[in-house]
């Protein structure tokens, strides 16, 4: 096990009904003015922007509201919200929605206090060195984002997606209450637990020896989020699965399932930002449709740990040799990515990109990445448009 430094200050408010408390939140970080920073509509239709407004009117807490937020969430949004920041000096910002709020406001949070362009910490000119606080009020288990510290925005120009991580980026708190995930879309809650998985799986699949405390703790978290995903798919108004899935999807991106590693590969994620961008997809179902060719094409390098993978999360059976339980756990995984109603290939997931854009999208994700990057397999540009390719 490597040394690692371990930091997650974010303050988890976790239940039903939990976003009552959120003005008493806010008032705790001191903040003077907020900005509510929400999405398409979802948050004003359930009445739960109210509530929240509400919380803030019962402490006295001004604030101001941005929305429009979308899946993949936009550049020209951020700069739309650093300009509110600065013209109604806001010093906090509150994000009313799922993972692409979360992480435009981090954007936003950024931007607001740095003199220079925002994208310029995306596309890594520099970083940042100071950062807005950030308050969160989940409504999708998927990203992480609540406990964070990474952020992901698409930039229309060149529609690059990029993502950065910082410490300073960390929400202050989160108002997680599983009952806002109850009347989620099948689709959207399978893609939420898709990138809950994936989150964990970047970090598991490494070319580290075996990290016991970490590993098991990651191998549980993965069938745990399994288990409650196929359960959500009969039971989708079942509370405790909610629960399940919302805190696991904490767990799995505030560095806990990474402990000791060496940072996780990521390539995955690196090769779905691509197809985001370039195709607007749906960050889970994307991750679920290039993840099975990736796996094909770097398991050799990795074999102890999809063996690993294959028997304990899984559930196959030790029987035949590594590379063959390796396999069968990566079939096992694709089985279940289609039980829940995810696509395991570009065409299910409804794009059916040509020799050029694949082409393209193995060119962006190399110079994104510095030409190089992995942890199982080190992969260049030949390599990743072969698994976009194997994809198809």
């Amino acid at each position: 096990m490597r040394d690692f430094q371990y930091y997650t200050p974010t303050k988890v408010l976790f239940g039903r009904n939990t976003e009552e408390k959120t003005g008493a939140l806010v008032k705790e970080t001191g903040a003077k003015k907020v900005l509510i920073h929400y999405g398409t509509g979802s948050v004003i239709r359930t009445g739960l922007l109210d509530r929240v407004k509400a919380s803030l009117e019962k402490e006295d807490i001004p604030y101001v509201l941005l929305g429009g937020v979308v899946p993949n969430p936009r550049l020209s949004k951020v700069y739309e919200g650093i300009a509110v920041c600065r013209k109604e000096k806001v010093d906090l910002i509150l994000a009313v929605g799922g993972g692409s709020v979360i992480d435009s406001a981090k954007a936003i949070g950024y931007g607001a206090l740095y003199d220079g362009d925002v994208w310029d910490f995306y596309c890594g000119k520099c970083k940042a060195k100071e950062c807005l606080p950030i308050g969160v009020v989940l409504t999708l288990a998927a990203t992480g984002s609540e406990m964070s510290s990474s952020s992901v925005i698409t930039n229309e120009e060149g529609w690059l997606k990029r993502g950065y991580g910082s410490d300073l980026g960390r929400p202050k708190f989160a108002v997680m209450n599983p009952e806002l995930t109850l009347t989620l879309p099948d689709y959207q809650t399978a893609c939420g637990c898709t990138d809950i998985l994936m989150h964990t799986m970047e970090r598991y699949f490494t070319g580290e020896a075996s990290m016991e405390i970490t590993d098991s703790l990651a191998e549980g978290l993965m069938r745990t989020v399994m288990h409650n995903a196929l359960l959500l798919k009969e039971k989708p108004y079942d509370y405790d699965a909610r629960a399940e899935v919302m805190w696991a999807g904490s767990l799995s991106h505030n560095g806990l399932t990474g402990c000791g590693g060496d940072g996780g590969d990521w390539m995955p994620h690196k090769l779905e930002h691509e197809l985001g961008g370039m195709f607007d997809v749906a960050h889970g179902a994307g991750l679920a449709a290039v993840w099975g060719s990736w796996a094909r094409y770097v398991y050799r390098d990795g074999l102890t740990r999809f063996r690993s993978f294959a028997l304990k999360v899984c559930g196959v059976k030790e029987e035949g040799s590594d590379e063959e339980i390796a396999l069968k756990g990566i079939l096992a995984m694709e089985q279940f990515y289609r039980a829940i109603g995810m696509p395991t290939n570009l065409r299910e997931l409804g794009v059916e990109p040509t020799e050029d854009q694949l082409a393209e999208m193995a060119r962006k994700c190399a110079l994104g990445v510095g030409g190089a990057k992995g942890s199982v397999k080190v992969l260049r540009e030949p390599d990743m448009l072969e698994i976009l390719r194997m994809a198809l």
